[in-house]
């Protein structure tokens, strides 16, 4: 429970707090409180509809995330082929872009006048390719991570012993699998369940989230009351979701043998083995590829032809306006801010795991509890988080606004539940006896944890190192309200070029977005190099 202590307390005070204070203000506005929206609030049918939809699209959209990301999961973990290391890391590329830059760039393939000749904004099927497309990375390295540590020999015979392709998986793989699943499952879920950006900008006026309507309350409406009701009742539902996830993930543990990446994968010989790793490339291409490369297209498209002139015009803004941001100022300060978040996450993030999965000796009673609570930020909007924040640290001694840490501890509570989410499984996954036969061999505590732990939570580590990092550099929602006007962050510069008018300001826009784009892939690679040798890969 000692261990557990540092990043309940940092959730309780860097984000219970800043919750309930807005909660507070909706709730209580005279300073008395006022229950009766709770009912007005259940009695609304439109509400109970957006209600349902959360629930439905969010659903939908796990379960195509897993049955289109499975296949690419094996592709990783079982063949070596061209540029595997650098398309490995460019997953990640959708995951941390701001959601108004992927809005454009899906509409310019599936909006009116795009380049696929079919417009489905406005339609539900929108808004499933945008979460497909954004959770995708989530399920192929979090599946795939898993996947290289299972020895490739226990799979060849049960096919020896005259088992199906379909048999082997079903009753050997996927077992193994299962709580590496329900770690991705549940990260699709709660993203899905809480996206703001893609359900606005796809969905049209037609379908509406909480998170959406929540926002419409507050920005448009300014029923703070049922805002709050509202953020209340996303929390209530993300707590029973984690609950489960967190329940079945438990129930479904298993201790693996590790393997080292390498000895898992082998090249693509045979018609078959060539057919699938072809098949795949084809689906990351389409679903992956086409939008990124739309953003690039506009990137190098500017209203005088083609070039680099967007890139160049980044420095010709005046530098007397409000708007301007100098683009290299603004890449190091999302570097600096995502360096200070990561680190501050995954020490949070590893004294949680620890805790919550009894490394070293048995399961406390109660991790689940744990598991769950530091959970809890992926279902609340960081809108929310970001706003609250600037209630709540505002005044001495916790006036924040002025400090360097603001933006890196709000992007540490976006990213801390990642880094636990990611880490509990590598730590259960942990033979103890492996400890105990290290014990009886004389090593002390501290060689056991060098020798045994390290090496295998190695690759879970430097796995939520990348998460977080990326996490932080793509953040935009809380670092809107929380980021100085002299330290913005890529995704800010990205949201005040879209927000200027005029053509070159959105060439100006994809420009930022492509060199985040660089960014992202190039921090990604240099995570997976420094990767500890022989332990595989996230």
């Amino acid at each position: 429970m000692v261990a557990a202590a540092p990043p309940l307390l940092f959730l309780a005070v860097f984000f219970v707090w800043p919750v309930a204070t807005i909660i507070e203000r909706g709730l209580r506005p005279d300073g008395a409180w006022d229950l009766s929206v709770f009912a007005d609030v259940a009695t609304d049918p439109s509400i109970r509809r957006v209600l349902w939809f959360t629930v439905w699209q969010a659903a939908v959209s796990t379960l195509m995330c897993v049955l289109i990301g499975l296949p690419g999961a094996a592709m990783f973990a079982r063949y070596r082929f061209r540029g595997r290391a650098v398309l490995w890391s460019a997953l990640l590329v959708p995951f941390v872009l701001p959601t108004v830059v992927v809005g454009v760039a899906l509409l310019g393939l599936i909006g009116p006048g795009g380049v696929l000749g079919v417009d489905l904004s406005g339609t539900v099927w929108a808004i499933l390719i945008g979460h497909v497309f954004f959770n995708y990375a989530v399920v192929v390295r979090t599946v795939g991570a898993t996947w290289m540590t299972i020895d490739p020999r226990v799979e060849e015979a049960a096919r020896t012993l005259g088992a199906s392709t379909w048999t082997t998986f079903r009753r050997v793989t996927l077992p193994l699998l299962r709580p590496a699943l329900a770690a991705a499952s549940s990260i699709v879920f709660l993203f899905s369940f809480t996206s703001f950006g893609i359900v606005l900008l796809l969905g049209g006026t037609a379908h509406r989230t909480v998170e959406v309507e929540i926002y419409q309350q507050t920005a448009r409406l300014l029923n703070l009351d049922v805002a709050a009701v509202l953020a209340l009742l996303q929390l209530v539902l993300v707590v029973a979701v984690l609950w489960w996830f967190g329940r079945s993930q438990h129930r479904r543990a298993v201790a693996l043998e590790q393997r080292r990446a390498e000895e898992s994968r082998r090249p693509a010989v045979g018609w078959r083995a060539r057919t699938f790793v072809a098949g795949n490339l084809v689906v990351i291409g389409a679903l992956l590829g086409a939008p990124l490369v739309v953003l690039a297209v506009r990137a190098f498209s500017t209203p005088d032809g083609w070039g680099l002139g967007a890139f160049q015009s980044l420095g010709d803004t005046r530098r007397g306006s409000t708007a301007y941001v100098p683009p290299l100022d603004a890449v190091g300060n999302s570097l600096q801010f995502a360096a200070m978040a990561t680190v501050l996450a995954l020490v949070l993030g590893a004294c949680a795991a620890w805790a919550i999965a009894g490394g070293g000796g048995r399961v406390p009673r109660w991790s689940r509890f744990a598991d769950t609570a530091l959970m809890v930020p992926l279902g609340t909007s960081a809108v929310t988080v970001g706003f609250g924040f600037l209630l709540t640290f505002d005044r001495s001694p916790f006036d924040l606004r002025s400090s360097v840490w603001i933006v890196p501890i709000v992007h540490a509570v976006v990213a801390l539940p990642f880094v636990v989410r990611l880490l509990v499984p590598a730590v259960r996954a942990i033979d103890p006896r492996l400890h105990e036969a290290a014990a009886v061999l004389g090593a002390s505590p501290g060689r056991v944890r060098r020798s045994v732990d390290a090496p295998i939570l190695g690759r879970a580590v430097a796995g939520a190192a990348g998460f977080a990092f990326a996490v932080s550099l793509g953040e935009f929602g809380a670092t809107a309200f929380l980021a100085r006007p002299a330290r913005p962050t890529l995704p800010v510069a990205v949201h005040r070029a879209l927000g200027r008018p005029g053509e070159w300001s959105f060439a100006q826009a994809m420009a930022l977005s492509a060199i985040l784009m660089v960014l992202t892939v190039a921090v990604m690679l240099l995570v997976d190099r420094l990767r500890p040798p022989g332990v595989a890969e996230f």
